[in-house]
């Protein structure tokens, strides 16, 4: 399993912008992903604050996600309105989500370079302390 959460500030005036990409990303990504669990977006609190919950089967499908067509298309147009964006990933609560454990895979070896380099960029990050209480 990978779940992360997307932390996401956006250029002052890109608001709607963002919106719109969002929601195309997201009707893409379920259309064409067979993969994908959950793939979310928030606004937040503050101005200009997004979330996004993404959460995938495993690593590998994740990498799946950010090498799409669609994804990748998207890529430019995002880097234009987003100020920043943190990645933290998330670990589901045994009881209280039914998502299975964020885990870390290796790349496989046949990985494309475009595949390769994502999961080096994003690779799942399992906080040790979690696996104290699993």
């Amino acid at each position: 399993m990978a779940t992360l959460l997307a932390h996401i500030t956006v250029r002052s005036g890109s608001e709607e912008r963002f919106e719109e990409i969002a929601r195309e990303l997201h009707e893409r990504t379920h259309a064409d992903e067979d993969a994908v669990l959950r793939y979310e977006y928030w606004r937040g609190a503050d101005e200009r604050t997004y979330y996004s919950l993404l959460a995938f089967p495993d690593h590998q499908a994740f990498l799946v996600h950010q090498t799409s067509d669609h994804h990748e298309h998207a890529s430019p147009a995002i880097g234009a309105v987003v100020e920043s964006i943190r990645l933290e990933w998330v670990d589901p609560i045994e009881g209280a989500s039914d998502l299975p454990p964020t885990n870390s895979q290796p790349t496989p070896a046949d990985a494309d370079e475009l595949t390769a380099k994502y999961a080096e960029s994003y690779a799942a990050q399992v906080a040790d302390w979690w696996l104290t209480l699993r």
